[in-house]
């Protein structure tokens, strides 16, 4: 017998926690269509956030390091990738929306520029007098507006709930979900799901870029904590072997941390709406490893987001970013037509903000050489 979406939000009603938020219960789509008969809205807007162009731009988007780096270093596709399993794993632990979780997992990096945080800084930098940039509200602008799959309107229509869920630092200028409470707990899942994921993960490929050193994290609990473990289980282990099960160990011991103290504090909620209500996050790490991850984190940012060579290249990179934008501004013929219709309707500076943001690390380099005939390599 099929499964079809009925089945699917049955099967949600009798096994998801109370305070999961069922598909059923959707606050519905900007523009009123049709559901589909075999999936429920959370599974679509998953599948609609990774069939969209956004979403393949990820493959050549800075994580930590340039694209042309190397081939190993996580980009902002892979690294949403590990984001969603990360969010899968608690979710389901936890009785959650897993597709929910996990569309929310998958979109919450489309609004991130070239180059990573370099270029939004330059972005930043450009549009203060212009309403300003910021990657959540760009990543709602993407879904809502320039993501173009339907004769019917522009975006992806995506739900109430995974367009809330993208801004999950708060819903400051977006008076439509001013009134939301809490994010939701798949969108604080998938949250504390991305920090676990960047944290770890940005570790390994310190490491294996020599920018980072083990003798730079001597001493720290967190890591130590996890070499120990691993030491103990394969004493023989050594190089890339060594790194990543440290580094699987590090997340092992974050997840389970988050589900042991997340539970405890799900005890007395019994619904989705104690959650809005709630004074705090629910989700979230003990008192006791918060401060060895902020130590953990601390020692990232000094000896590897700080560290010479990326800031060099970091430098670069807004420096070609914000040449490509003035650019464009002072010579807005210069851009593609369809973005010149966005511009009359957006204004310039806002049209120029939005091709530059959604451009990868090597469009954004092939622009800069076709417009200045200089290399364009941050």
């Amino acid at each position: 017998m099929l499964r079809d979406c009925t089945a699917w939000e049955q099967l949600e009603s009798r096994e998801l926690a109370p305070f999961a938020m069922k598909s059923a219960d959707s606050q519905g789509r900007t523009h009123p269509e049709a559901e589909h008969d075999l999936r429920t809205r959370f599974q679509r807007d998953r599948d609609r956030v990774i069939y969209s162009r956004a979403f393949r731009r990820l493959e050549y988007k800075t994580q930590v390091f340039v694209n042309h780096e190397g081939d190993h270093y996580r980009t902002r596709l892979t690294h949403s990738i590990e984001v969603a399993q990360i969010a899968r794993t608690m979710a389901r632990c936890l009785r959650l929306n897993e597709d929910l979780t996990e569309a929310v997992a998958l979109v919450h990096d489309l609004g991130h520029t070239p180059f990573g945080h370099a270029g939004q800084r330059a972005l930043q930098r450009k549009m203060l007098p212009f309403g300003g940039f910021e990657h959540n509200l760009q990543c709602l602008r993407i879904v809502d507006q320039l993501e173009r799959r339907s004769a019917d309107y522009n975006g992806l229509n995506l739900s109430f709930e995974v367009r809330a869920s993208i801004l999950k630092h708060g819903a400051a200028g977006v008076p439509e979900f001013a009134d939301s409470g809490q994010p939701l707990l798949e969108a604080q899942v998938a949250d504390l799901a991305d920090s676990i994921a960047y944290c770890c993960h940005d570790l390994d490929d310190g490491l294996r870029s020599g920018l980072l050193t083990e003798q730079a994290l001597a001493g720290c609990e967190l890591w130590e904590t996890a070499l120990e473990a691993v030491l103990r289980a394969r004493p023989g282990a050594a190089g890339d072997v060594r790194r990543a099960q440290v580094v699987r160990r590090l997340v092992d011991i974050q997840v389970r941390d988050a589900l042991k103290t997340t539970a405890a504090r799900l005890e007395p909620v019994a619904s989705v709406e104690d959650v809005r209500r709630a004074p705090r996050r629910l989700v979230g790490l003990s008192k006791q490893l918060t401060a060895p991850r902020a130590e953990l984190q601390g020692l990232l940012h000094k000896n590897l987001y700080r560290h010479y060579k990326v800031m060099r290249e970091a430098h670069k990179a807004e420096r070609l970013l914000e040449q490509l934008f003035e650019a464009f501004v002072d010579h807005p013929d210069m851009l593609a037509h369809d973005f010149q219709e966005w511009s009359a309707a957006v204004g310039c500076e806002r049209a120029v903000c939005d091709y530059i943001a959604g451009m990868t690390d090597r469009y954004a380099q092939d622009e800069h050489r076709r417009l200045f005939g200089i290399s364009g390599q941050p």
